[in-house]
């Protein structure tokens, strides 16, 4: 039987980026709605929540699809599949003592996943892998039935490159030797280089001397740890120069995604904004009523997927605070909303909403 219809097949083959929004938002509505419809017969914890909810017939956009509060993954097992087709259960990053997500994927899903991966990727760096730079030490990347975010990202990503070379040693110190030995072998080429946001600023960029590392053909993808950052006044715009001044790269990309939700990685546009690929988009909602925000006005960012097939992750309201300014031109190569991540929300201004929905799952 075959578990991805016209509509996905469309989001997929066509480039990424390239949508008008009033078409995508036809094509996700559609996916959606039928995805909310599988995870209630699936998933006896999600169909209760549902029940709080009007019918799929009454949703007319993505805005009416009935969410979740993404904490509902820290404390209840939510699965649309049985657990001997569990295929590999992704786990969130958290600070000892804070609980973490626990999402799983099977075999169907995954493979969705990394669909989704290579043709935002392929958008982004082209048809060839790439020499590629890893900022993590490769003993982190272990491999097994359980992944943390830091390590999926690593895995996802090493798909697109060739050569890799991790960057730090098994101490977590830049491995100087080895990083000029690569930039030898690949001069003049272009490289790809990926990391979390926190591991480039704290291993390669505090660690290196200015141009000791010549990364003016290489193509950066960061995203987390931007908390840690902030701490340290280090704001985006900040990060871009001074990773320019320092190696000369000028094509770097921030994205923004979660572990809780399989195909939604926004990338980093030219004009510094984050846009969603074709099978994934965004809502901001007013913390006051709930409702999608105007155009322009801050609210919690909830994020939307076509991909999650074997739990109900497909519209999940997160912990972060954003504006939606406007949408692009998909002539310049870049479609669809342009967000803009402002931080995390106050706990206390979630705590409420996310209460409500865990009693719905619980309910007898």
């Amino acid at each position: 039987m075959r578990t991805v219809n016209v509509s996905l097949d469309e989001l997929f083959e066509r480039r990424q980026y390239r949508l008008q929004q009033g078409e995508k938002e036809r094509l996700l509505t559609a996916e959606l709605a039928a995805l909310t419809e599988r995870h209630r017969r699936a998933c006896p914890g999600y169909a209760r929540i549902l029940a709080t909810f009007p019918p799929a017939a009454e949703v007319r956009g993505i805005a009416d699809v009935p969410y979740l509060p993404v904490a509902l993954f820290k404390t209840h097992h939510l699965a649309s599949v049985p657990d001997e087709e569990i295929f590999k259960t992704m786990t969130s990053s958290g600070t000892t003592g804070q609980s973490v997500s626990r999402v799983v994927l099977d075999r169907a899903t995954a493979d969705l996943q990394a669909r989704a991966l290579a043709a935002i990727m392929t958008t982004l760096l082209g048809p060839r892998r790439l020499p590629m730079l890893i900022v993590e030490a490769k003993h982190v990347v272990g491999r097994g039935r359980q992944f943390s975010a830091r390590v999926a990202a690593v895995l996802g990503m090493a798909s697109f490159g060739r050569q890799h070379f991790y960057a730090l040693d098994d101490d977590m110190n830049l491995d100087r030797r080895g990083l000029a030995d690569f930039l030898g072998r690949f001069a003049g080429e272009p490289i790809f280089v990926f990391g979390s946001t926190f591991m480039v600023w704290q291993h390669l960029v505090q660690q290196l001397a200015p141009m000791e590392a010549d990364l003016s053909d290489a193509t950066l993808v960061h995203g987390g740890g931007w908390k840690a950052l902030q701490a340290q006044a280090v704001d985006n715009a900040t990060f871009k120069r001074t990773l320019l001044d320092l190696t000369g790269v000028t094509r770097v990309h921030n994205f923004y995604g979660m572990v809780e939700q399989v195909g939604s990685v926004f990338l980093e546009g030219p004009d510094g904004y984050l846009y969603p690929p074709n099978f994934a988009d965004v809502v901001i909602r007013d913390p006051a009523t709930w409702d999608e925000a105007p155009m322009g006005q801050a609210g919690v960012i909830e994020v939307v997927s076509a991909l999650p097939r074997s739990y109900p992750g497909h519209a999940l309201l997160t912990e972060d605070l954003g504006i939606v300014h406007g949408v692009g031109d998909p002539a310049t190569g870049w479609g669809g909303r342009r967000l803009e991540v402002l931080g995390r929300v106050p706990k206390a201004e979630l705590r409420g909403c996310g209460d409500v929905y865990a009693g719905q799952v619980t309910a007898s």
